[in-house]
């Protein structure tokens, strides 16, 4: 492929590719390495399963984002009545909150891991680098420098060629989960890890998200409004949009594949079975897998931590932005757009915060997990009514295919935490 046509797929990309690369946060690493020591391939099925779903719901998200001009909390407002909206945002903001601590604190201990010193400078280093990105940079090159921080996901890649793979047994164990049940695991366990998985994986936050950068993508065009009314234009972007969404949450779940299968074989088939955070796994692999898999995989915590960190603090502020009426985006100043930026300091800061206390790392990232699995289905409800609605939505509303897929992602998180919490009696 020449470098003109590379380029040009390159510049197609965008909120998909950038969504999908900051699925997998220091506080994903860590659910995806837990899953893989304790239960080897056992729950890679989770993974394959969410693939198609997760594309359809975030083609969703960025469908209302392009045709309506206005982000998921603006629409949400629209057809909710206050209380379910605030709630959900409220509920967002938290779990946003607790992932930004998570995050910052693998990322700080990571950085520890292969310079030495105290984490708590680290993490608060970072935190204040995070923050001062979102409030100085210019949109172009914030996203610009978000992009560069995907590759940093390739590192995953470079940890399963560095180790020996049972290919023919990750298939057997993968399709057939059940056969390799491991032994001493109750069904709750199971049932909370395959929630923190799909609520890793298809998470409220990445909708926000994924839709507000639509709407920021179409304001720097001021003629978006009026070619969104021709044939032609529609069609080229709706294939860029699936383009790009495609591409992200491939690239996501085949990253989340390899770190399963990178703590399975090094981690699960040495005996150790119980991993607290992503550094914690880092740290683990050093002695099975040698220093350069150990080096690679803190230093993807450290580059995906730098990507997602915005994220969680941006959807959240649009969320809570849009839900209230208030001026957003990353492309206005900060003296345009003060209650978006107040949220976006605030999140990181509390974070920030919470990441230098001692607090059970592990509970912390299974639970924020398990908030967005439980959150995650009544806000792809309405999204789903929101794709449907002729009067929101005007010609582009959602086709049977993408209802089928949407309606089946939405069906799927809410039986797994039904069976969480069946289990949990």
């Amino acid at each position: 492929m020449n470098a003109p046509k590379v380029n040009a797929i390159a510049g197609r990309l965008g909120p998909g590719l950038i969504t999908g690369a900051a699925d997998d946060d220091p506080s994903g690493i860590a659910t995806y390495s837990q899953a893989g020591s304790q239960f080897h391939f056992g729950l890679i099925w989770t993974l394959l399963l969410t693939t198609p779903l997760m594309i359809g719901i975030q083609m969703l998200s960025a469908r209302i984002g392009w045709v309506t001009g206005e982000g998921l909390g603006a629409n949400i407002a629209k057809i909710c009545p206050r209380w379910v909206t605030l709630t959900m945002v409220g509920l967002l903001v938290a779990a946003n909150t607790i992932n930004i601590a998570a995050d910052l604190g693998a990322m700080g201990e990571a950085l520890r891991l292969l310079a030495g010193g105290h984490v708590a400078p680290y993490i608060i280093g970072f935190g204040l680098l995070s923050m001062a990105a979102q409030v100085y940079f210019s949109y172009e090159r914030t996203v610009r420098i978000l992009k560069w921080l995907t590759l940093a996901l390739f590192s995953y890649v470079a940890v399963v060629l560095s180790v020996s793979v049972p290919f023919k047994h990750l298939l057997m164990e993968s399709l057939t989960p059940w056969a390799y049940f491991p032994a001493g695991v109750s069904m709750n366990d199971y049932a909370a890890m395959v929630v923190a998985l799909l609520g890793t994986t298809i998470s409220p936050y990445l909708f926000f998200w994924q839709a507000s950068q639509e709407v920021e993508d179409s304001r720097r065009r001021p003629e978006a409004a009026t070619l969104r009314s021709h044939p032609e234009y529609a069609a080229e972007h709706l294939a860029r949009i699936k383009q790009d969404t495609y591409i992200g949450m491939i690239f996501s779940n085949v990253i989340a594949v390899c770190i399963v299968i990178a703590t399975a074989v090094t981690l699960n088939e040495h005996g150790i079975t119980n991993i607290q955070t992503s550094a914690q796994a880092a740290e683990a692999l050093r002695p099975v897998a040698g220093e350069f898999a150990f080096a690679v995989f803190a230093l993807g915590i450290i580059g995906t931590g730098m990507l997602a960190v915005p994220v969680l603090a941006g959807s959240a502020a649009y969320a809570v932005s849009e839900a209230f009426g208030w001026k957003a985006g990353l492309s206005k100043g900060f003296h345009e757009a003060r209650g978006f930026y107040a949220i976006i300091i605030a999140a990181t800061l509390l974070g920030t915060l919470m990441g230098t206390l001692e607090v059970d790392p592990i509970k912390a990232l299974v639970w924020s997990a398990i908030v967005n699995g439980v959150i995650s289905v009544p806000i792809m409800v309405v999204m789903m009514w929101i794709g449907q609605s002729k009067r929101l939505m005007g010609d582009f509303t959602i086709s049977a295919r993408h209802r089928f897929f949407g309606w089946a992602a939405t069906a799927v998180m809410g039986l797994a935490v039904a069976f969480m919490l069946l289990t949990s009696f």
